[in-house]
């Protein structure tokens, strides 16, 4: 079976974070977006601690398209540092991961 991951994205705003989804599932290098916040982080940048309103990009993927969607998130992000994690899906449901692969290219 095919290893998914699950992609978290920090973006500055709802309409970023939507267009990354939009892209990422044009491009079929995830199945499926989910977009929460805002949500409040704390950071520093620049030698300085930042608090800000970011909104969490949720991409469910095929493994094998993490560079592929590292890229397009370096691409059209617009933080200097964008955000972007992976972490394995361990426990999967067969339909679910069926579904996936369907609507993805890898």
């Amino acid at each position: 079976m095919v290893k998914l991951i699950l992609v978290r994205i920090t973006c500055p705003s709802r309409r970023v974070a939507e267009d990354i989804a939009d892209a990422a599932l044009e491009a079929r290098l995830a199945a499926c977006a989910n977009l929460e916040g805002p949500v409040t982080s704390s950071y520093r940048w620049k030698g300085v601690i930042e608090q800000s309103f970011e909104f969490i990009l949720w991409l469910k993927a095929p493994e094998a398209n993490w560079e592929k969607v590292n890229a397009l998130v370096d691409r059209v992000h617009p933080y200097d540092v964008p955000a972007i994690v992976a972490m394995p899906l361990t426990h999967v449901s067969d339909s679910y991961a069926a579904w996936a692969l369907e609507n993805t290219d890898t």
